[in-house]
């Protein structure tokens, strides 16, 4: 073999070892790419699964506001609720009370006005009545005793009707019964007699 054959066949060696050398960094530059592209699918996947828990505790997050707001109105709503029952309670258990001792006031009343020879009989009467009158201010209760006054409707029961050329036009004549009433709340209308209607 001569020099040049030689030179030859080291210059193909080379050759092929260039080439070799360059497959197999093409190879590796393909594997180093894969891998990549292998990580970086694994990091999509990761993200996107991210996202979606992300956003159901968003959802469940909205869900639970809405839950709590509206818990908390319909809470707001019971109270208020509660409030005005107990606000109305009260007044109307005291006008329940106080109708019970309107007859006993009544009687007491027809008791002070009889004629009796017995002074300490009519003395009694009376302190008792005073003592009735003095519990019905405490509690705020106040007598409806129209008489001359114009008719009103709303505090009054005409039960007859009468003409008296003295009195003006649907003016109250005669009291038959005291009303009471406490506030604007009446417990009992006057019974009345009017005139000229």
């Amino acid at each position: 073999m001569s020099n040049e054959d030689i030179k030859e066949e080291k210059t193909e060696e080379t050759s092929e070892k260039e080439v070799m050398e360059e497959v197999e960094a093409t190879d590796e530059a393909s594997e180093v790419e894969n891998s990549e592209a292998v990580e970086e699918a694994p990091e999509d996947d990761e993200l996107t699964l991210l996202k979606k828990e992300n956003e159901e505790i968003i959802k469940e997050l909205a869900d639970l506001t809405d839950k709590y707001q509206r818990l908390a109105a319909e809470y707001d709503n019971f109270r208020k609720r509660t409030q005005k029952e107990k606000a109305d309670i009260y007044p109307d258990a005291m006008v329940a009370a106080i109708k019970e001792f309107l007859p006993m006031a009544d009687n007491f009343e027809r008791a002070a006005t009889a004629e009796t020879t017995d002074e300490k009989y009519k003395s009694g009467v009376m302190m008792i009545q005073n003592q009735l009158s003095d519990a019905f201010k405490k509690l705020g209760v106040e007598i409806i005793d129209p008489k001359g006054e114009e008719f009103d409707p709303q505090l009054e029961d005409a039960v007859t009707q009468i003409i008296d050329e003295n009195l003006g036009d649907n003016v109250v004549a005669e009291v038959y019964q005291k009303g009471y009433k406490r506030g604007d709340k009446v417990i009992r209308p006057a019974m009345v007699a009017v005139a000229n209607c």
